[in-house]
This record gives structure tokens, sequence and C-alpha cells, in this order.
């Protein structure tokens, strides 16, 4: 297992980072550092001897967050901008069909699994929809919306 980042590498962080309890000063849930940033390696370590966790320094946020290695990528790899992120509860905007079959309703609830961002082309997302379980969804973004609170 060895680290892909050293000590003052630039990185960029591909999900938003919240408290999951272990940052001081902030409560659980709180968004640290939002998706896309741009920090530098401070130190390498390990979690539970199979993950690697990168100590962060996001200077605009001035902060030093611990993130794991599938959590970064490097600041020469094309960064493309999204309006969801993995894990995000969201809905369809539309309905969506397979084979010219409706299967998932505009308004169906799904969850944000994946996301593939390729340079020059819109973000598609491996979406999970609660009305069809166990048959992911490759969606582009236009077709998902923010889940209405009601």
């Amino acid at each position: 297992m060895l680290p892909r980042w050293d000590y003052g590498d630039a990185v960029r962080v591909t999900r938003n980072v919240r408290n999951d309890g272990t940052f001081p000063g902030a409560a659980m849930g709180d968004l640290l550092v939002r998706r896309g940033r741009v920090g530098h390696v401070r130190n390498v370590g390990t979690f539970l001897q199979d993950q690697i966790i990168y100590s962060v320094h996001f200077l605009d946020e001035e902060r030093i967050v611990g993130c794991r290695e599938e959590e970064l990528i490097d600041i020469a790899e094309p960064w493309i901008e999204s309006r969801f992120e993995v894990r995000q509860k969201l809905c369809a905007a539309i309905p969506l069909s397979l084979r010219g079959e409706v299967k998932v309703p505009a308004g169906s609830r799904g969850e944000v699994l994946n996301l593939e961002r390729e340079d020059g082309q819109p973000v598609i997302y491996h979406v999970h929809f609660d009305c069809l379980p166990g048959n992911p969804l490759l969606v582009p973004e236009g077709a998902l919306r923010e889940i209405d609170d009601e």
C-alpha cells in the first residue's frame, strides 16, 4: 500500500468533506471543505492499516482535514464542476425509461452512487432509485433535481 501523493503535493477534493466527529470546534455534519477545493498534503498516514489518509491543508478554509485517497485527485487532472455528489439524495426531474418503458417516474427518489467526469463531456451520475432496486442507472445531470422539502 503505497501513497499516491507526498508532502507538499497539490490535490483537489472530489466530494464535500463534512465533520464526522473528529474535527474539533465544528458540529457533527458541518461542511468543512467544499468539493473542488485545492489543498496541499501535509502528512500521510493509515487508518485501520488498510486505508491511506492524507492530512490536507486547505489554505482558503484555513483547515487541515483528513481525506481518503479516493476523495482526492491530482491538481493536474481536469476538474468538472457538478451539481450533485456521491451519497447525495435526489429525485428524477423527468420520467426515465429503459427500452421505451418508463421505469423511474418523475419525482422518484434516489441516491448518487458515483459520478463520471470526462473532460469536455457533461457529468453522468450512477443513481440508485428506490423504485428500481438493484438496478442503478446512468443519468445525465439535467434529468435530476434536488429533493423538495415538503
